[in-house]
């Protein structure tokens, strides 16, 4: 499988582990990212006009030194997957996606028209967080999290997306199980725990395969087994509406 995430940090954050975790599992896959932080929708959109080698290229996890236009990655490779996505902040208010958002969605079908079309969920800011606070001035994750929830589904219904990679979900399930340290600055997810689910969310959700038995635990930071095994058990949970009784 042949996956290209055109995103920003959030994308870095959900696709650092994903194939790594894929080859764990004996899945052949290929992952490009393409980012500039905190890029919004209104802005791939001016870049895609220009043909504008904005983006740096992240391959497999890493990054590769390249410099690309949204137009080069998708003619670059025969993609089985592509995934978009608002910039965070702006995840809560549907009027700021479009029409960048249908002209986007238009842009990756003239080019990569056997892709499907993913958008990835972007997750709500940390309870407590001056972030959180100050967007909309938000009291708690859940109140964020329910408008981003509205305006990605809004969005997948109005371009007939393939589907949506609920991260937003995920990270939520983690923090009412109290999975441990899932944030890294109160936007960004944590560079061990966080990433894990991230990654393990968009395998499960893009391949359909079971997570449970995953092996891949090489990560940035120290995460423990009690850990791993919540993550796994949110993202079964969320993704397949498995939960256990």
């Amino acid at each position: 499988m042949k996956i290209l995430a055109i995103g920003n940090s959030f994308s870095e954050d959900g696709t650092r582990y994903l194939y790594q975790i894929a080859k764990a599992a004996k899945v052949n896959v290929k992952v490009v990212n393409l980012t500039i932080g905190g890029c919004p929708l209104r802005l791939h959109y001016a870049n895609s006009v220009e043909n504008k080698r904005a983006y740096g290229m992240q391959l497999n996890g890493m990054t590769s030194g390249f410099k690309v236009s949204i137009r080069e990655a998708l003619l670059s490779d025969e993609w089985d997957v592509v995934t978009i996505q608002q910039a965070s902040e702006l995840s809560i208010n549907y009027d700021t996606s479009q029409p960048y958002l249908q002209y986007m969605a238009e842009y990756i079908r003239q080019y990569a028209p056997k892709a499907k079309l993913y958008l990835q969920e972007t997750w709500a800011y940390e309870d407590g967080s001056k972030r959180l606070c100050k967007t909309k001035k938000y009291n708690k994750t859940e109140d964020m999290l329910a408008d981003v929830r509205t305006v990605y589904h809004k969005a997948a219904e109005d371009i007939n997306a393939d589907g949506i990679i609920p991260s937003g979900e995920v990270m939520y399930e983690l923090f009412k199980r109290g999975a441990g340290k899932i944030y890294r600055d109160g936007s960004h997810v944590s560079l061990g725990l966080g990433r894990y689910a991230l990654g393990l969310t968009w395998f499960a959700k893009l391949t359909g395969n079971d997570i449970m038995d995953t092996p891949f635990d090489d990560l940035d930071e120290a995460v423990s087994a009690d850990e791993m095994q919540v993550a796994k058990e949110s993202v079964r949970d969320v993704v397949f509406g498995c939960e256990t009784e």
